[in-house]
């Protein structure tokens, strides 16, 4: 990123900041981009500032997730992607959350946040208050957990397949067989009994 690129990016987040001073808790830029801190309260009228705003115009929602920090009494951080092609600039916006807390939906400023809010509550379990209709969107109905939070067990939960013979959808445990993994971690260097591509032509000499 350019000093001009870099600067370009400072005084918006000083301009956001002292237009948004209720909202915005931390300002910074990394890895080329602008990110925000914001409290969850706010989120919602953050972000209609954000796209509304003639400075701003952030209007393009790019994605929504969320990072899970299960020793913090704020758990999650709610994570939001922005890109203003009016102004070529993007933002992140975090905004951290409680376990037993929502966060206002977005779908009414940016309505493609539906399918991302749902991801989400699917993947970490955040729910979020205003959303038509928060239902799980990647795992199977009646599925127990939410798989990218960092306690989730990575055994003992069923897996679902399709049955030819029963013709139906079944549930089994999951299971992780051994039988087909390799798992050699010698260098070549280090006498591993096998020949790398390329080398047999060295033999043969």
């Amino acid at each position: 990123m350019s000093d001009a690129q870099d600067h370009a990016l400072k005084e918006l987040g000083a301009y956001i900041e002292v237009k948004q001073p209720d909202a915005v808790l931390e300002v910074s830029v990394a890895f080329g981009e602008l990110t925000v801190t914001v409290t969850a309260s706010s989120i919602a009228d953050f972000v209609r500032f954000l796209k509304t705003d003639e400075t701003c115009r952030f209007s393009t929602l790019i994605d929504i997730t969320a990072v899970d920090y299960p020793q913090r009494r704020q758990r999650f951080d709610v994570v939001y992607h922005f890109l203003s092609m009016y102004r070529n600039q993007r933002i992140r916006i975090k905004s951290a959350v409680r376990e037993d807390e929502m966060i206002a939906s977005i779908t009414d400023i940016h309505p493609s946040a539906n399918w991302f809010e749902r991801e989400v509550f699917d993947m970490f379990g955040i729910l979020y208050s205003g959303h038509p209709d928060l239902r799980r969107i990647l795992t199977d109905y009646g599925f127990r957990g939410h798989p990218l939070r960092k306690d989730f067990p990575t055994t003992g939960y069923v897996e679902v397949r399709y049955d030819e013979d029963a013709k139906r959808v079944v549930y089994e445990p999951v299971s992780l067989p051994q039988d087909y993994r390799q798992f050699d971690f010698m260098s070549p260097w280090e006498g591993a009994n096998y020949i790398l591509p390329g080398d047999e032509k060295g033999a043969a000499k």
